[in-house]
């Protein structure tokens, strides 16, 4: 999992899988907590499964500026580069 594509794709996979979201809803300017009704249970549980996607560390903090999916796949692109 390397490019933007295909982390998208593996989000969306885990949220609809995880919160049984529609994935048309799931793009990249949604906005997580306003578009996609998260909470940070959802934000945590999400953290957990990106974890056990990428094999990195993942912290929280990571993800505390995140507000749209954009802002999540950027985030993991960010993690694979390390």
């Amino acid at each position: 999992m390397k490019n933007r594509e295909q982390i998208l794709a593996a989000i969306q996979d885990i949220m609809v899988e995880m919160f049984e979201m529609d994935p048309a809803d799931i793009k990249p300017e949604a906005r997580l907590y306003e578009d996609l009704d998260f909470d940070s249970i959802d934000a945590v549980d999400m953290i957990v499964r990106l974890k056990e996607l990428t094999g990195k560390m993942v912290k929280p903090e990571d993800f505390k500026t995140a507000r749209t999916i954009g802002d999540v796949v950027e985030a993991v692109h960010r993690l694979m580069q390390d």
